[in-house]
């Protein structure tokens, strides 16, 4: 949380917020609360946005990732959100009023990469709740997310260990590995609510 008062209070109605879209929305949201800040900052730190020319968040919620990775990308690196709850894209862009979030499904975002004149991108970060989705739905974002990285791109998500017990989690695990030229996980982020690891997946770079 934020160390003063009134951004204690922001951090709270964030969560809150957050947690009143899990119960109306379960399978949208797919967690109780925001990911917290160890996992945000592995996040972005194994994702390397220091020399990248375009980097797309999937699934920003209520802003937590958006903020760190506007804090590390190089001031030119063309970088957007995507989120399709509204109340989410108000939370995201209350948080982070410089960012630019477009309210929009996950599969969508070559589109946007093209309404900002680029062609690929070079990092997409997601937090999209993988488990709620059936199989047609996984294939088809990650479809999308593989076509639209550029050689040499990489994709980096969350997804918590707990639901590693689930069908669901196992035909990620198979759909990431089956895709992408590299697959590797990250350690568990125990703080995390629940605990979460990392997949970082890599396209292979041109020849």
């Amino acid at each position: 949380m934020k160390r003063t008062n009134t951004g204690i209070e922001t951090e709270l109605e964030y969560n809150l917020k957050f947690f009143t879209q899990f119960i109306f929305h379960p399978t949208k949201t797919g967690a109780i609360l925001p990911s917290n800040e160890k996992l945000c900052e592995l996040m972005t730190d194994m994702a390397d946005l220091g020399n990248v020319s375009t980097v797309v968040e999937l699934g920003s919620g209520t802003g937590v990732i958006t903020e760190k990775i506007l804090k590390k990308k190089s001031p030119d690196t063309k970088f957007f959100a995507m989120e399709i709850n509204p109340t989410f894209v108000e939370a995201t862009l209350r948080r982070c009023p410089d960012a630019t979030v477009y309210q929009s499904s996950a599969e969508n975002a070559r589109f946007y990469l093209e309404v900002n004149g680029e062609s690929g991108c070079d990092r997409i970060v997601s937090s999209l709740p993988w488990s709620t989705f059936n199989s047609e739905t996984q294939e088809l974002i990650l479809n999308s997310v593989y076509e639209t990285l550029n050689p040499g791109g990489k994709f980096l998500t969350y997804a918590y260990s707990l639901g590693l017990l689930f069908p669901s989690a196992w035909r990620l695990r198979r759909l990431l590995r089956s895709k992408f030229d590299k697959v590797v996980k990250s350690s568990i982020v125990w703080s995390n609510i629940p605990p979460a690891f990392i997949y970082i997946c890599e396209k292979a770079p041109a020849k």
